[in-house]
């Protein structure tokens, strides 16, 4: 249980739901009520099929191309600590005009299973093995899911300054998890 627990805190700091409610509710206020009404459920199932099919081929690609458990805990938490900077500084913008298809692009990927997620799938299943990484995963998704579903209510308790806020302290909390991947990734780099 401790497993699943300390992947659920991982990869719910790495998806980062609190963070993608303003953008959600930005990329979607335009386009009609049941059009919104069915991108929660897309972009999570996009989400979450990117992240089991990298579950299942993360490992097989890292031996193909040479790369250790050590280089992608270092460079993960590089990229963690790098995407937490960048999105304190610059609170992420929507890139482009808002569609139907916004539900698997960008919201899907890279929003919710982005570089982020991914190295943090790899990561954790090494360390607390497929099971844990699973379920953690899904309950990740039936939370951003949920959150999404019910994001004007969300950000109508939290506020504009309170979600915001919110999502500040999860990227502080990324970057935190990228510098214990760094630290852990070194033993094994260092040791070549």
């Amino acid at each position: 249980m401790r497993e699943v627990l300390l992947a659920f805190v991982a990869l719910f700091v790495s998806v980062d739901v609190f963070g993608l409610i303003p953008l959600y509710v930005n990329l979607t206020n335009k386009l009609p009520r049941e059009v919104r009404n069915r991108l929660p459920l897309r972009a999570t199932l996009t989400a979450t099929a990117v992240g089991l099919g990298f579950l299942l081929i993360g490992d097989a690609l890292f031996r193909i191309m040479g790369i250790s458990v050590g280089d992608f805990q270092m460079a993960g938490g590089i990229l963690l600590v790098v995407l937490s900077i960048n999105d304190i500084i610059h609170p992420g913008k929507p890139l482009r005009q808002p569609t139907p298809e916004v539900g698997v692009v960008p919201l899907g990927t890279p929003l919710i299973v982005g570089p982020a997620v991914l190295a943090t799938l790899v990561i954790l299943v090494k360390s607390s093995g497929y099971t844990a990484t699973l379920i953690a995963l899904g309950a990740n998704m039936l939370l951003t899911f949920l959150a999404l579903r019910h994001a004007d209510k969300v950000k109508r308790v939290l506020g504009e300054a309170g979600s915001g806020a919110l999502a500040k302290v999860m990227s502080l909390f990324l970057a935190a998890f990228g510098v214990s991947l760094i630290r852990r990734g070194m033993p094994t780099f260092s040791g070549r």
